[in-house]
């Protein structure tokens, strides 16, 4: 996992296409979530998934916390890669991994206001079953925890770089102006975008998902390159 750039929240198979092109190497799609609607079926998305190239992933972002559950969807979108969101105890964590030891696990942290010291303990009870971590902002007037278009302190992030042995990726409010600035901050494996791309309609904008890479690719040659992902 080195130079990862992740686009969530793909609605259909031309935007696919197109975030392919400007080169996202992660695609990432929301399913059975508790605040926001999902943007496309099931099914739909395992056609997108299939087409998608050997170097591009796609990536299921849920709340679903059971291995059961996880699997299935995993089995039934076609992917290798899962995002997990919410509270998941640490033995279900056990049985995906032993169900499904392919499968590549990020975690999510959820950065609020004075819960920092908070991230040290939910890295310590993950870190020996995930491989990697993505952090994320809470948004206390809605509830949501990820694709709230809130940026949050990229110090805590750059904390948890600094004590994970897994690669973090970095997320929450990131936008073209912005995320060479928080690679360089934080030094992160990766980051993750999902309003910060889009137009008034919803819709992932090429200009803006062009100029996302871009800046992300020179944030990540100023730090040498995944060089948080070596720890990994």
């Amino acid at each position: 996992m080195e130079d990862m750039i992740q686009v969530a929240g793909v609605i259909d198979a031309d935007e696919a296409e197109m975030l392919v092109a400007c080169g996202v190497t992660h695609l990432g799609f929301p399913f059975r979530l508790p605040v926001h609607r999902e943007d496309l079926s099931e099914r739909a998305a395992a056609e997108i998934i299939a087409a998608l190239p050997a170097s591009v992933h796609g990536v299921l972002i849920t709340y679903l916390d059971t291995a059961a559950e996880i699997a299935s969807l995993a089995g039934e979108l076609g992917v290798s890669w899962v995002q997990l969101h919410g509270s998941v105890e640490v033995a279900e964590l056990e049985r995906l991994r032993a169900e499904r030891p392919a499968l590549t696990i990020i975690k999510s942290l959820i950065v609020r206001a004075g819960n920092a010291a908070g991230m040290n303990t939910e890295v310590a009870r993950y870190e020996p079953w995930v491989d990697a971590f993505i952090t994320d902002t809470f948004d206390p007037e809605t509830g949501a925890s990820g694709a709230t278009g809130k940026v949050h302190d990229w110090d805590v992030d750059r904390r948890i770089v600094a004590r994970s042995r897994r690669p973090v990726i970095a997320a929450g409010g990131l936008r073209p102006s912005n995320v060479g600035d928080v690679i360089r901050a934080v030094r992160p494996a990766g980051v993750d975008v999902h309003t910060g791309v889009e137009g008034p309609d919803g819709r992932k904008r090429r200009e803006l998902v062009e100029a996302f890479v871009a800046e992300a690719r020179r944030g990540f040659a100023s730090i040498g390159g995944g060089a948080a992902a070596a720890r990994g």
